[in-house]
Parts: structure tokens; C-alpha cells; sequence
């Protein structure tokens, strides 16, 4: 039998942030980007099914099976803790971990904008952190909500599948639930949480119409919302915010997002060259007036023109985090010109040089 455990210890050996599983293959973990095989036999479908038996239990495994999906969490006995979602490929169990570090990063050690910080100053309305799987998502909402915790005495209620961060009572009194064992669903969660008097609610994804809307209605009454999508940009995140909705119903929810969302933080990660790790470029728009009249008005084509015009307020583009990342030092210049949405023009920008000028339009002041 394949011990479970001694494939994760290997993993937090490795500095690793990602482990997979799959059947005829020997486990693959990724590290800084790069598969690497580990120095372990081939699992086989009875080892994939006893190593998830051994984490869920025989009960959760009955769910697994009727799903075929299943996301839950473990740890080993140091206290190293671990996302995981066991699933089914091929007719076979493949299974993949994600690291969750024991201790929250400082939202100041993330390399974030500024402004990023200066949302957990809101007291309400809706805030999504977007980006692809494994750009960081999780990590900057609990950073956030950590800053809130240490700042302020605020009931803090989040909803995730699964808990990932775990997040200590300082000065907030904190709940944390996890869908499949604390309530049954996002949509069960959110539908009670308004009777649990939070002052601050955790959405770990807006997953669906269900979902979505009550997250949206939750920001509505006056609370402080965070939550996440995945998406590249805030372009993208609102419309596939509206676009969830029937058609008959988006002129409706055009006016409750432009009067709840506060901001949307699009990150993507990029391989450090400085030292070992991963840093994000973020896009940032903040909801000013002029933003709000975009979305009313289902004119969202403008929104990038908009950030790209507000820079002194604290909004800035992909490519604008691209460049400022490149020029610290932290990223490579070929990554740099090959990820942004304008490659000709960041292989100019990218040039040798002790630093750069920014020309910034004047515009509105912030409205959050």
C-alpha cells in the first residue's frame, strides 16, 4: 500500500506547491511552474482508491463515487495542511493537492498595489479577487481578511470548499464553514448567513447563478463581501457576472453590480528570478462613478481605457503590473513580453533603463 503521508512529506521537502496523482505514473509534484517526478513507484488504481480512502473515510467515499468529484482537505501530523480534489479520469481515481501554507502571508510581503490593502478600510459592498487556478486567489483573500482581523473587532463569517487558511480569533471573532460539513452548499451558507449577524462575509468562489446572486444581495444589505471568480480581468469578471443571468434579468443585475461591486483584483503569477517563488502582476479597477455608468449602461468596453487613465487613483492594468514587476527585478523580460496583452509594445517599454515615466491622465477621484 502507497503511504499517503510520505508522498505529502516529500512534497513539503521539495518546497512544492502542487502534487498529482494519476494512475501508471509515479506522483508529479510542481514546483515554481516545472512538473517533477518524485522517486516513487507507479500508482495504481488501488493505490489511488486506498489513499483516498485512508484521507475521506469509507462514508465521504460512497459520495466520491456517486460524483465522481469531491473536494476536501487533510494534513499531516507536523500541521502542514493540504487542498485536495480527488476525481475520476479514464475510468481511474486521479487525485491533486495544493499546499496551503501554515501561516497567513502579511498582505505587505504579496507584492500587491497598494490600494489592494486600502479596500480592507471599506465598510461595505462587494470585492472579488480573480485570476486562473493557482494564481493566488486564496491567498490574497486571506491575507485581506487577516488585516481586518488584526485592524478591527468585526464578526467575520466565510464560507469555503474547502477551508484552506486557517484563521486565528485576534482582534475579529472569526467563523469559518466548509461546504459538504458545515453547510451543504454555497447557496445553504449564504442564505443563513445574513441571520448569523456578520459584519464581514467570505465567499471562496461564486460558483454559480445561485450563488452569485445571493453573494451580490449579501453586499446589497450593507455588508462587506469578498469573493472570487475565475477570470483574467475586470473586464471578463463582469460580464461573466451578467452573463450568468437570463437574458430578462441582466438589465436588472447591471444595476445592483454597479451599485455594490467596490473592486476587482485580476491577478496572474509569475516565476520569480530573483529567488525561488512566484509573484502576481494584478489588473486593479476601482468602482468610481464613471465605472458604475459603464456597467448600468452595458458599456464595459470602456472599462480598460478607464484604468488605464486612473493610475493615480490606484488603478492599474496587467501590463502596467507587468512592467513595474519586470523593473524591481523580479520577473524575466521574455515572460514579461510573451504574457502581456501587448507584446510589441512591452518588448519596447522593456528596454534596459534606470527606470520609466508613466504619463497619467487626470480623472474623477475614487468612489469606494
Amino acid at each position: 500500500m502507497v503511504d499517503v503521508k510520505a508522498i505529502l512529506t516529500n512534497v513539503i521537502e521539495n518546497g512544492a506547491s502542487d502534487l498529482h496523482i494519476n494512475v501508471g505514473m509515479p506522483p508529479i509534484l510542481r514546483r515554481n511552474t516545472e512538473l517533477i517526478d518524485l522517486d516513487f513507484p507507479a500508482i495504481s488504481n488501488e493505490d489511488a482508491k486506498e489513499m483516498v480512502l485512508s484521507m475521506i473515510g469509507p462514508d465521504r467515499f460512497k459520495k466520491f463515487e456517486a460524483n465522481k468529484d469531491l473536494d476536501f482537505s487533510t494534513h499531516l501530523d507536523d500541521g502542514h495542511r493540504f487542498r485536495v480534489n480527488a476525481h475520476y479520469q479514464r475510468d481511474t481515481i486521479a487525485i491533486s493537492f495544493r499546499v496551503i501554507p501554515n501561516q497567513i502571508p502579511a498582505i505587505d510581503d504579496l507584492h500587491l498595489s497598494p490600494i489592494v490593502k486600502e479596500l480592507t478600510d471599506l465598510p461595505r459592498g462587494l470585492v472579488l479577487v480573480t485570476g486562473h487556478t493557482g494564481s493566488g486567489k486564496s491567498t490574497t483573500l486571506a491575507a485581506m481578511v487577516e488585516v481586518i482581523n488584526m485592524k478591527y473587532r468585526k464578526r467575520i463569517i466565510t464560507l469555503e470548499d474547502p477551508i484552506e487558511y486557517m484563521i486565528e480569533n485576534k482582534g475579529s471573532m472569526i467563523e469559518q464553514r466548509e461546504i459538504g460539513s458545515d453547510c451543504t452548499k454555497f447557496s445553504s451558507g449564504l442564505k443563513h448567513v445574513l441571520r448569523q449577524d456578520p459584519d464581514i462575509i467570505m465567499v471562496g468562489e461564486m460558483r454559480d447563478l445561485e450563488t452569485t446572486g445571493s453573494t451580490i444581495t449579501a453586499a446589497e444589505t450593507g455588508h462587506l463581501v469578498f469573493s472570487t471568480l475565475h477570470t483574467i480581468n475586470a473586464s471578463q469578471t463582469i460580464e461573466r457576472i451578467i452573463d450568468i443571468y437570463p437574458a430578462a434579468q441582466q438589465n436588472q443585475i447591471r444595476t445592483m453590480l454597479a451599485n455594490t461591486l467596490q473592486a476587482v483584483i485580476s491577478q496572474t503569477l509569475f516565476r520569480r528570478v530573483d529567488e525561488p517563488g512566484m509573484v502576481p502582476c494584478t489588473e486593479v479597477l476601482l468602482c468610481t462613478s464613471a465605472v458604475r455608468n459603464c456597467i448600468r449602461e452595458n458599456r464595459i468596453y470602456e472599462i480598460p481605457n478607464i484604468i488605464e487613465t486612473s493610475r493615480r487613483l490606484g488603478m492599474q492594468n496587467l501590463d502596467n503590473s507587468i512592467s513595474d514587476m519586470y523593473f524591481k527585478g523580479y520577473i524575466d523580460r521574455e515572460e514579461a513580453i510573451m504574457r502581456s496583452s501587448n507584446p510589441s509594445k512591452m518588448e519596447k517599454l522593456l528596454v534596459p533603463a534606470d527606470g520609466f515615466e508613466v504619463v497619467e491622465s487626470p480623472e474623477e477621484e475614487a468612489v469606494v
